[in-house]
């Protein structure tokens, strides 16, 4: 079994009203900031898996980014592996991969 640690980024679909968004678009020009626009605002889960394969927990995460962590009638959301570490190293004490050196860069949108 190997762990895999993976990023669920949810927003609200294109078209969709977006009051945070506004918000922080209609704030910028007081902070002097003129070149920044069409700000969208969401959330970010990061979850590990323990699973036998990345495509096992890869469709955990998806299951429960589409049942739990977002609304699909109003918002996408896009997986993104962060780092997967094997089980065996984890439990020797040594501490696994971080940062984007580990990342796939595979990432996985659903809207």
């Amino acid at each position: 079994m190997s762990e895999f640690r993976y990023a669920v980024n949810v927003l609200p679909k294109q078209g969709i009203l977006d009051p945070q968004g506004r918000a922080v678009e209609l704030s910028l020009p007081h902070l002097n900031v003129t070149n920044v626009s069409r700000v969208r605002v969401g959330r970010r889960a990061e979850l590990t898996v323990t699973a036998g394969s990345e495509a096992e927990a890869r469709a955990l995460v998806d299951d429960l980014a589409k049942e739990l962590l977002s609304n699909p009638l109003i918002e996408a959301y896009a997986i993104e592996l962060l780092e997967a570490t094997s089980s065996a190293v984890s439990a020797g004490g040594a501490p696994p991969a971080t940062g984007s050196g580990a990342d796939s860069g595979a990432k996985v949108t659903r809207s």
